[in-house]
């Protein structure tokens, strides 16, 4: 009989997703000056820019505004995208590397070794293998830690600077290996 947690999710940190939101607002400002220079009068420097000046451009107004729009949609999402899941076989991250190319690892409870939180902004685990894994920043890390903890706790995982679990999980979280 063997512990199954729940599936947990942690997001990203707040000042992670500050870019996208910024780039959001940009979008934003480029949509509200193309609406606003086509309801202008024809007689105004906003009009001609945006209406006349356009048949001269390579990529219209309109269509260089729902591209930047689409890019600030995509940004949101993949930046949402980050963090650290901790499920019933294993715990799975998700980050994203240079040039925007995500990266997901998956690590099952039977490959980890030990689960290292004694470092201050970072949480580490120490696999089978006799390498270390550093699980991404997340919003919550005292709640990521907690519930690593409990996890490793209950499957006789050792664990290295944790806050000590004085109880274990409840009898009815425990499901027999199938």
């Amino acid at each position: 009989m063997t512990y199954r947690p729940a599936e947990s999710i942690f997001g990203p940190p707040w000042p992670a997703r500050v870019p996208a939101m910024l780039y959001v607002l940009l979008a934003l400002g480029v949509v509200a000056f193309v609406v606003t220079g086509e309801a202008a009068p024809s007689n105004t420097w906003l009009y001609i820019y945006v209406v006349e000046q356009d048949v001269h451009r390579v990529v219209g107004m309109r269509t260089l505004a729902a591209v930047v729009c689409l890019s600030a949609l995509a940004t949101v999402v993949r930046s949402g995208m980050r963090g650290v899941r901790v499920r019933p076989d294993g715990v799975e991250y998700r980050d994203v590397l240079t040039l925007g190319l995500p990266r997901v690892r998956r690590f099952r409870w039977a490959q980890i070794d030990c689960v290292v939180l004694d470092q201050p902004n970072t949480i580490a685990l120490d696999l089978w293998d006799g390498s270390r894994a550093f699980l991404p920043r997340v919003g919550d890390r005292a709640g990521l830690a907690l519930v690593l903890e409990t996890v490793a706790t209950a499957r006789a995982i050792p664990v290295r600077g944790g806050r000590g679990i004085d109880e274990l999980p409840e009898s009815g979280e425990i499901y027999d290996d199938e």
